[in-house]
């Protein structure tokens, strides 16, 4: 009896083991299908963690951009262009010393009865904290096509010294400050 429960114990830890994937878990399909990813982590010793890779929030109040024209505010006539983040997954690379995210963000832009069209450059932060310690901070200007209407932000490099504390939090968001790179 003992021994059928020993093994039936045994059992579920192997098939329990089996589950685990290294699938990310926001993006519901195998980014690697060509294996070169995975080649790759065996030649630098990395490993995909999704366990611990920090979650990416849209900080309220940051998650919509407008531009109007002329220095108006709040005109609707004059509005050229609305940007609104929305969907956000992340992948995260151990190393040695770090954790290394690549975060993404989806995206979509609206033209106003005052806009030409074309490309413009929008102001998005991408900051890692742990609690009142950020770990990461970098203000880009990312160029987007004002007729496209969707887009995808891609932020890969994001640097997490020490690795991912189990409060660390991941932040986007537009950010009219000034332009600064860390």
């Amino acid at each position: 009896m003992t021994i059928r429960r020993f093994l039936g114990i045994s059992l579920l830890a192997v098939v329990a083991g089996c589950n685990q994937t290294d699938k990310p878990a926001d993006m519901g399909v195998n980014s690697d299908p060509s294996g070169a990813q995975t080649a790759a982590q065996q030649q630098t010793q990395t490993a995909i963690v999704q366990g611990s890779c920090p979650q990416v929030y849209l900080r309220d109040g940051t998650a919509v951009l407008r531009r109007y024209a002329k220095g108006a505010k709040d005109d609707p006539q004059n509005l050229l262009y609305q940007v609104t983040l929305a969907d956000t997954t992340r992948r995260c690379v151990l190393n040695e010393s770090q954790l290394v995210m690549t975060v993404m963000v989806q995206g979509r832009v609206v033209t106003g009865p005052a806009s030409s069209g074309g490309t413009v450059n929008v102001p998005i932060r991408v900051a890692a904290s742990d609690g009142s310690t950020t770990l990461y901070s970098e203000l880009i200007q990312y160029p987007v096509n004002t007729d496209a209407g969707q887009f995808i932000f891609t932020k890969g490099e994001v640097a997490i010294p020490g690795g991912s504390g189990g409060f660390t939090k991941v932040y986007v968001g537009f950010d009219e400050g000034p332009y600064n790179t860390k």
